[in-house]
C-alpha cells in the first residue's frame, strides 16, 4: 500500500546551526536507507511559507504498522508532525499496468 505522509518540521529553539545541519544529515542517510529498501518512492517539497520546513513523502507499507515503524525510524521525527494519507489505486491510473 502507499501512503502520502505531510511532514512538517520545527527546529526547537536554541537548536544550533550546526544541529540543524547534523540533522539533516542523517535524515539524508536514513531517507537513502529506506529508498533502497523501497519504502520510500519519491519526496516533493510543496510552496513553502516563510520559515516553513515541509516535505511531501510518497512511502510504501504493507500497512499503517509498519508506516509507523518507517516513520519513527527516521531522525527529524524528534522534530515533525505529519499527516498520513492511505492512497488507494483509482481504476484510471495511467501508471498502473491495463487489466
Amino acid at each position: 500500500m502507499e501512503y502520502l505522509v505531510d511532514m512538517r518540521t520545527t527546529v526547537p529553539e536554541g537548536t544550533t546551526e550546526e544541529g540543524v545541519a547534523d540533522m539533516r544529515r542523517r535524515e539524508a542517510a536514513r531517507s537513502a536507507e529506506l529508498v533502497a529498501q523501497g519504502s520510500l518512492l519519491r519526496l516533493w517539497r510543496p510552496p513553502l511559507a516563510p520559515g516553513e520546513w515541509r516535505t511531501w513523502g510518497l512511502f510504501r507499507a504493507d500497512d499503517a504498522d509498519q508506516l509507523e515503524t518507517v516513520l519513527a525510524s527516521m531522525p527529524l521525527r524528534a522534530w515533525r508532525t505529519e499527516e498520513v494519507t492511505p492512497l488507494t489505486p483509482h481504476p484510471n491510473d495511467p501508471g498502473q499496468p491495463p487489466r
